[in-house]
């Protein structure tokens, strides 16, 4: 991990560029509790699809680096993070991109990958036997996590900044533009300007910023197709147009 002047460390820094994905994740998967890691294994069906795979991992990982200075409660905000997008299995995959971005012409697929995905979440975490009262927040939180415009909690900003730091990951972005076609000064330019209105919790802004300047540093160079690679089967779609 890499740390920035103000001492934070991005989670996934340079993994990409390094080829150490792999690595990286198996020692992500390592940092959490034994029911968290069943808890992902259930989710995997669910994440192969919209490069969900890809954006589960890289939110785990800024989950993680949040929890060691914000106080919420890791029993909810990991599994939250694990299972927040496992509801766009029920979505045809033809569909995704007209349900976000710009101009999206099925916006209300996005309530309906939210409520989806609380009822896939409930499943898994009762198969697992998992808390009650847990269960309940969590699902609660995946219900809201895109739509909700307040947190119900710490745990639920925690899950929200995770999820939008996403979008500040080389990876993120390089699917991201896979997906809009959007010129990377033009992107830049839009990450930085959200900053200020995406994220609850003052540490997220600052590793927003701190991935915001290692982006900058990387140039204008077009984001290569192999930064793009998931264990999926999902093919890309790049004649569509459309955003999250």
């Amino acid at each position: 991990m890499q740390t920035n002047s103000d001492g934070y460390r991005s989670p996934c820094g340079d993994f990409c560029r390094e080829g150490r994905e792999i690595i990286w994740f198996v020692e992500i998967l390592m940092l959490i509790k034994p029911i968290h890691q069943k808890i992902f294994e259930k989710a995997k069906p669910y994440l192969r699809t919209r490069k969900n795979l890809i954006h589960t991992k890289i939110a785990l990982g800024y989950a993680l680096e949040l929890l060691k200075r914000e106080k919420g409660q890791e029993d909810v905000v990991i599994p939250a993070v694990l299972l927040h997008d496992v509801g766009w299995k029920m979505i045809p995959a033809h569909l995704h991109l007209t349900a976000f971005g710009p101009n999206p012409s099925n916006p209300e697929l996005a309530k309906v990958h939210e409520v989806e995905g609380a009822r896939i979440a409930r499943i898994i975490l009762e198969e697992l036997h998992y808390p009650p009262e847990k269960t309940k927040e969590i699902c609660r939180i995946i219900r809201g996590h895109d739509s909700r415009k307040r947190p119900i909690s710490q745990s639920d900003r925690i899950v929200k900044d995770a999820d939008k730091l996403t979008r500040y990951s080389r990876k993120g972005m390089a699917i991201s533009s896979d997906w809009f076609h959007i010129p990377r000064r033009i992107h830049l330019d839009f990450l930085e300007e959200q900053i200020g209105r995406w994220f609850f919790l003052a540490m997220a802004r600052n590793l927003a910023r701190a991935e915001m300047d290692r982006r900058e540093k990387e140039g204008k160079g077009t984001l290569t197709p192999a930064l793009l690679s998931d264990d999926t089967n999902t093919r890309r779609r790049s004649s569509q147009i459309g955003g999250r």
